[in-house]
């Protein structure tokens, strides 16, 4: 008689792997599903027209009945921005911290989203759900209320960092529980998934509270206003600055949409501690000596409708100008050098004393280095190892560095999208996948941009587009007017006249073919019609615009 095979965990990667963003990891036994974080991504260069990418949920669409609940690591929108659309499809628990959550309820009030199932926890809380034991453990990060998971699973437990680095120092005096973890890898763990973003870079991560000397030392020197450019969900960065500024006698200003609702929300629920004296409204900041000010904004990532962007282009309230000091407080995200930069550019051209990371310390990553990689490996202890978080060069240089710490290499999986980790105590193969991708959201619309459209918006955007209608009578095939030309971003009408007569010449010419043939022939002359022009416009421009031929049939 075969002996049953004993059931497996499955570990589903449906974003967040081979690339910054859109994390969301299934971990799936039996009867029960549940799913570590919710993110999108940030479109790239060549989807043009598209806001957001957010993970393929198919898989989990298909299995909806099993699907226990979501946990939410963090706040950064590569880790929540995707909630509102999986809350539309499934009616389970959302579990975060506080802070977590209450950027979460932002965005739910802005997808307009009433009936939503949030749950808070705090650190060295414990859940239930299904199969799953989840208990929740403080780390460090670029944001406050970060938490990573022990999922204790009828296999073995598996722990998922989300993101972290190991600071003994940071601002809110609660530094990362390096215990829990080494409780959990004393008693072993079957899994570790990690965090790999900085997984290239040697050394530690600085901790927050280094910046301290370089703020000091800004508002030390500064004679004008003082901008300071910042990611607004660092709300300890935030505190940092308030508190060198209100030293210095200076009063805050908060602008840009996000950096307003972020701030509200940290000083309602403690995570910023400003006094309200000290804040004031652009309106109002006439009646202060531009020493007196210091303004927080959005925009270090140079966007181009962000407050910083359009304060550097004078379409502000508050245009920078000569005698300002601004204080870019980030490094570049990976794709928005060269946004960054032309702002950059424009600020030293508005005669703005400008600080940023290549002249003074004045950003630290919230991401773990390769030698805090390794102290959290030696202390977890893992079986097998997953790395997460990531382009393919991070999770490939975290994959090696498993490897010189001991870990077999068998049990080291460098994962794609949609791939399938079957993990039992003893052992673990990759085992086929499932639907997975990107599912482009554009306005109002969730996955209906596809290739094809994204194929058009890109022939548009190099080349324009060329339309040519052509009138034909349906009962003689004649045709009943001169062909009309429509050019937008190919040729310039005016300027173009020549080469505009000659295709509506081709279409005038071949046209000629429908009165002497059969209705059923028809197609083919409109195809024709259309590869003549084609050519005509490639031969003479060298370029392939969006093409369109109108046939339209009249009495």
């Amino acid at each position: 008689m075969a002996r049953k095979k004993s059931p497996k965990l499955r570990i589903i990667p449906l974003g967040g792997l081979g690339e910054i963003g859109k994390n969301m990891t299934v971990l799936e036994y039996e009867d029960d599903i549940i799913v570590v974080d919710c993110g999108l991504s940030f479109p790239d260069e060549d989807m043009l027209g598209v806001d957001l990418v957010i993970p393929d949920m198919t898989y989990l669409e298909d299995n909806f009945d099993r699907v226990r609940g979501f946990v939410i690591t963090h706040g950064h929108e590569d880790h929540i921005g995707a909630v509102p659309f999986a809350m539309q499809k499934f009616d389970v628990p959302f579990y975060g911290s506080k802070f977590t959550l209450a950027l979460i309820e932002h965005k739910l009030e802005e997808h307009k989203i009433k009936k939503a199932d949030l749950r808070c926890v705090v650190a060295g809380d414990t859940i239930q759900l299904g199969c799953f034991k989840i208990e929740f453990i403080k780390v460090s990060h670029s944001i406050a209320g970060a938490l990573a998971v022990a999922i204790t699973t009828p296999v073995g437990v598996v722990i998922h960092t989300g993101d972290f680095k190991v600071d003994y120092t940071p601002i809110d005096n609660e530094p990362i529980d390096i215990e829990r973890f080494a409780y959990y890898g004393s008693r072993g763990v079957l899994a570790l998934m990690m965090d790999s973003t900085n997984a290239e870079l040697p050394g530690y991560t600085p901790s927050e509270m280094e910046l301290g000397r370089t703020f000091e030392n800004v508002f030390d020197t500064a004679d004008g206003r003082v901008i300071v450019a910042s990611f607004a969900s660092n709300v300890y960065r935030i505190q940092q600055i308030a508190d060198v500024a209100i030293r210095h006698g200076r009063v805050l200003c908060f602008q840009g949409r996000s950096m307003v609702m972020i701030m509200r929300i940290a000083v309602e629920l403690g995570y910023l501690n400003i006094p309200e004296e000290s804040i004031v409204e652009v309106e109002k900041l006439k009646r202060f000596e531009d020493s007196k000010v210091c303004v927080f904004t959005t925009g270090s990532q140079g966007e181009s409708m962000s407050g910083l962007f359009r304060m550097a282009n004078a379409n502000h309230k508050l245009n920078i100008g000569k005698g300002d000091t601004v204080v870019i407080s980030a490094s570049a995200i990976p794709g928005n050098e060269k946004a960054v930069g032309k702002v950059i550019n424009q600020l030293f051209l508005r005669g703005a004393n400008v600080v940023y990371d290549r002249l003074a310390d004045v950003h630290v990553s919230g991401h773990a280095r390769r030698e805090e990689l390794k102290l959290m490996m030696r202390v977890i202890k893992p079986k097998f190892f997953i790395p997460v978080h990531g382009e393919a060069r991070h999770l490939y240089h975290h994959a090696r560095l498993a490897s010189t710490l001991g870990i077999k290499e068998q049990n080291i999986f460098v994962m794609d999208t949609g791939n399938v980790l079957e993990l039992s105590r003893r052992s673990g193969k990759l085992n086929g996948s499932v639907v997975s991708g990107n599912i482009l959201v554009d306005g109002a619309g969730v996955g209906d941009i596809g290739s094809a459209v994204l194929r058009e918006r890109r022939l548009l955007s190099h080349d324009g587009m060329f339309a040519i209608v052509i009138a034909i009578k349906k009962k003689t095939g004649k045709l009943a007017c001169e062909p009309e030309i429509i050019s937008k971003g190919f040729v310039f009408a005016k300027d173009s006249e020549e080469l505009l007569e000659e295709a509506r010449a081709i279409a005038r010419e071949q046209a000629l073919m429908f009165e002497s043939c059969d209705k059923t022939e028809w197609g083919n002359i409109k195809n024709m019609i259309k590869s003549s022009i084609k050519s005509c416009l490639y031969g003479r421009t060298k370029r392939a615009p969006l093409l369109m031929p109108i046939f339209i049939e009249v009495d």
